[in-house]
Parts: C-alpha cells; sequence; structure tokens
C-alpha cells in the first residue's frame, strides 16, 4: 500500500495552532472525517485517546503516529498536521511533537496496520525528511513530500 492511497491533500494542515495533546487529537480526527462522511470525529479521537493511554505514539523527533481502530471504517485513512509550535506528548525522547501523521484504521486490519507504522517510522527517521517536511511550503508541497519519500539507500 501507498501513502498516496492513504492521505490526501484535504487531509494536510499546516501551521496548526495547537497547545496540548488532545487538542491535537481532535484536529486530526476533525481532518480524518473531512472526506470520510462514513466516520464520526468523536469515534475517531475515542480511539486515539484510548490508544494513547496505553503508551504514546510519540516517536521522537518531534514525530507522533498516533493511530486507532474505528468501527465503520473500511480502509485506513490518515491525516498529517504540522504545529506552528511543538507539544508536549510524552514522546521516548521527551522532545516536543510538531508534527503528526494520524491513522484511522479498520477494526479487522492487521498485518496492512503494521506495514504502514513501519513505513512512516522509516520515513520519520529520515533526517534530511523531517528538514524537508518542516521546511515545506504549501500544503501540496507537504503531500508530494509524503507520497513520494523513497526509503534512503
Amino acid at each position: 500500500m501507498l501513502l498516496s492511497d492513504i492521505i490526501d491533500i484535504n487531509r494536510i494542515s499546516r501551521d496548526t495552532d495547537v497547545l496540548s495533546k488532545k487538542r491535537a487529537l481532535e484536529e486530526l480526527s476533525q481532518l480524518i472525517t473531512k472526506d470520510q462522511t462514513q466516520l464520526d470525529a468523536s469515534g475517531i479521537f475515542d480511539s486515539l485517546i484510548s490508544r494513547e493511554r496505553l503508551g504514546s505514539t510519540g516517536v521522537g523527533y518531534g514525530i507522533a503516529i498516533p493511530h486507532g481502530r474505528i468501527k465503520n471504517c473500511n480502509k485506513i485513512t490518515g491525516a498529517f498536521i504540522q504545529l506552528n509550535q511543538g507539544i508536549d506528548f510524552d514522546a521516548i525522547d521527551n522532545q516536543p511533537v510538531d508534527m503528526l501523521f494520524a491513522l484511522a484504521v479498520p477494526e479487522e486490519s492487521t498485518d496492512e496496520h503494521l506495514q504502514i507504522l513501519a513505513l512512516l517510522a522509516s520515513m520519520f527517521n529520515d533526517e534530511n525528511f523531517r528538514k524537508q517536511l518542516r521546511n515545506s511550503k504549501s500544503n501540496e508541497e507537504t503531500y508530494r513530500l509524503l507520497t513520494e519519500w523513497k526509503k534512503p539507500d
């Protein structure tokens, strides 16, 4: 599965002002449902919050990958936000998080879900990629970077 199958330019938000983990997850939940009318933003938010209670999805380098299993979700759907200011996310490196890529995952999805998480982890582990993403100037450029990323040799 390609990231272009998961994220749409309409589910990207740059220069976002939120001051807490809760508010960031609310924003992501709203973005995911923007063009997915069968999904409910409050249900997605509840799932993302429940997952965070198990342990932070802050993976380091200012990145978080919140994700949750969702009823009535028929395909993995993603949203991305870039914050104007990093927030406390209880990340593994204790650094503030300023970029979040959220996933709404069908309840029965397992292998595909894990493959996408592994892809995102590899992508966000790439220092050059993180720098390009933070310096992008538009949703279009952010979308292009996310969907055209190739693992470095």
